[in-house]
């Protein structure tokens, strides 16, 4: 017997709303817009980043859904897991992903009301301009698809990788 099996967890909560099923074509949308934000971003810097993002704004469907994702990517256990404090173990990414995971942050919280120029010309160094145009919008649409799971209350644990919804 495992502990998993010994131990009860704490109760799934059930989602306040099936957004998608009430706003079918809002859904679709996201849908096109989320395909049309990854065109040419390689995909383990794309669940990085989702996860980053979701990770900041407690969406634990994301979260679920992303590194499920990220390791059918290819991606190791071990960046996953040091995504929550990668400014201090920065040298587990390039510095690249270093650029992409500070944009993530600065777009995700917009404490001060801005992206700071350092944030942005660091990113602006390692990506060409098409390129961070499109990880700008990636960033910006894993923040929608957070607000929506975070409002509903979306269950995590579910979801299998590469099945989206």
């Amino acid at each position: 017997m495992t502990t998993e099996e010994t131990v009860p967890h704490a109760p799934e909560h059930t989602p306040r709303l099936a957004w998608a099923q009430h706003a079918p074509e809002v859904y679709k949308a996201m849908l096109r817009l989320d395909t049309a934000a990854r065109r040419g971003l390689e995909p383990r810097l794309l669940e990085l980043v989702k996860i980053r993002a979701s990770q900041l704004n407690h969406c634990a469907f994301c979260l679920d859904m992303h590194s499920k994702d990220a390791l059918a990517a290819g991606e190791s256990v071990e960046r996953i897991i040091q995504l929550g404090a990668w400014e201090e173990s920065q040298h587990f990414y390039t510095e690249k992903e270093v650029a992409a995971l500070a944009l993530t942050d600065a777009v995700t919280v917009l404490t001060d009301g801005f992206v700071p120029d350092e944030v942005y010309e660091r990113a602006a160094k390692h990506f060409e301009e098409a390129e961070l145009t499109q990880l700008i919008a990636a960033i910006t649409v894993i923040n929608a698809w957070n607000r929506f799971g975070v409002t509903c209350r979306m269950v995590p644990g579910h979801y299998e990788a590469g099945k989206h919804q």
